[in-house]
C-alpha cells in the first residue's frame, strides 16, 4: 500500500520570465530569481521568495498542531485550513 501525502505538488525553481508574485502583486519576481510554485489544478501558482517564507511557515505552524493526532472539535477545524 501506498503512502499518501497531504501536500500538494510544490517546488522551488528560478524564474524562466520576469512576472509578479502571486500572493501580492506589488512583489515582483525577476527573471533568475528563486520563486515557489504550488500546483493549482492543471496549472502553476507562483511565489516571490518574502511571500513563500510566509507560505511555508504557516504550513509547518498546521502540520505541528496534525502531529499529536489529538481528535479536534469540529467547529474548531477552520475550513479550507
Amino acid at each position: 500500500m501506498a503512502v499518501r501525502s497531504i501536500l500538494v505538488q510544490v517546488g522551488v525553481d528560478h524564474a524562466g520570465k520576469a512576472h509578479n508574485c502571486q500572493a501580492n502583486a506589488k512583489h515582483r519576481i525577476e527573471k533568475g530569481d528563486l520563486r515557489l510554485k504550488i500546483r493549482n489544478g492543471m496549472g502553476w501558482d507562483h511565489y516571490c521568495k518574502s511571500c513563500a517564507n510566509q507560505i511555508v511557515a504557516k504550513a509547518f505552524q498546521r502540520l505541528r498542531e496534525l502531529e499529536p493526532m489529538t481528535p479536534t472539535e469540529p467547529s474548531s477545524v477552520p475550513l479550507g485550513a
